[in-house]
């Protein structure tokens, strides 16, 4: 399963860039959670802790009332969790039943304090989809 996340991770456009050994570090340090179709994953306005990476299914984001977009396998939302315990900016929902790789922001933070090249990649790649998307969608 470990090998199998860290081919999962080197899709994510928030740990492509990471290096063999620091994707099995981030690996090692997720959980997995599976959500039913039509469970809310995470709502809008609540605070959230953790970043969820989708393994299977499709989800659906809603921000202030409208469609944002469909997540779909290699797709994460919850970035903004991982560095602040903020209100999630939208609600994801779970179209088919969704499997989520999971990583809690104490156990990110981990990662980041003993690891700085890590935490740099980590930061270009927020920094980039900062750049494409305008915000992060995810909630």
């Amino acid at each position: 399963m470990a090998e199998q996340r860290t081919v999962d991770l080197r899709r994510s456009a928030l740990f492509r860039d990471l290096g063999r050994r620091e994707l099995a570090q981030v690996g090692r340090s997720m959980g997995r959670r599976r959500f039913p179709a039509g469970t809310t994953i995470v709502v809008e306005g609540e605070i959230g802790t953790g970043f969820f990476m989708v393994r299977s299914g499709r989800a659906q984001v809603v921000a202030g009332g409208e469609r944002i977009r469909t997540l779909w396998p290699g797709d994460h939302f919850g970035e903004i969790a991982l560095i602040l315990e903020t209100p999630r900016t939208a609600t994801v929902t779970a179209v088919t039943d969704v499997e989520c790789d999971t990583l809690t922001s104490w156990d990110f933070r981990r990662l980041v304090e003993t690891n700085a090249d890590f935490a740099w990649r980590v930061m270009v790649a927020m920094g980039r989809r900062l750049l494409t998307h305008g915000q992060p969608g995810d909630g």
